[in-house]
């Protein structure tokens, strides 16, 4: 008895496949790798900029931070932010924390810089995965469910996932995969979406 798959089966495996390999894959912490395993040099970054989604409103999602605070994604108009969506368990994630960290000094009370972790885990892999790191610019809010990955991306997209909105929530540009946010580029383009308020 021959076994068949149908077209519309084997298409969604298809998608799925190359989703995982896009990025990082949400398989959880079992996936982390071992502190000394990441590069010494800072690998390339292959996230591009991309408005296909400009327009797009924020979703509303409620994220908790450690101390129990809650955030509803969809109140941050009145100020451009840069949302970033990453895990301690994705190695890309990791290398951009520090550049979004620099980042959210040097744009202080001009853009906020919203980190988001995916983390089923949570808290008691994030507090010291800042602790370690010293990332005193950026807040630790968590999302363990999910829930904002699966509303920006249709729950199809990898991570890191980074989303720039303006003043009044609508998105101007967003880049899926490791981006160098201390370059050039990623300042002009900050600047530009500034400017443009």
């Amino acid at each position: 008895m021959a076994f068949s798959l149908s077209s519309s089966f084997r298409s969604s495996l298809t998608l799925l496949s190359v989703l995982l390999l896009g990025a990082c894959d949400n398989g959880g912490e079992e996936a982390a790798q071992p502190q000394g395993a990441l590069p010494a040099a800072k690998p390339a970054l292959s996230g591009e900029i991309d408005t296909g989604e400009a327009g797009s409103l924020m979703p509303a999602v409620l994220l908790t931070n450690p101390e129990g605070g809650e955030l509803n994604t969809g109140a941050l108009q009145g100020q451009p932010v840069l949302i970033n969506l990453w895990a301690t368990w994705c190695g890309p994630c990791v290398v951009e924390m520090p550049m979004l960290d620099t980042i959210a000094a040097d744009y202080e009370g001009r853009l906020r810089v919203v980190t988001v972790s995916q983390d089923l885990r949570g808290a008691e892999v994030v507090e010291p995965f800042f602790s370690e790191r010293e990332l005193a610019n950026l807040p630790q809010w968590l999302d363990p469910e999910a829930k904002l990955g699966a509303a920006l991306s249709d729950g199809a997209a990898g991570l890191p996932l980074t989303v720039l909105y303006d003043a009044q929530g609508r998105e101007v540009w967003r880049v899926l995969g490791a981006y160098d946010w201390t370059s050039a580029e990623a300042r002009q383009r900050i600047d530009a979406a500034l400017a443009a308020e």
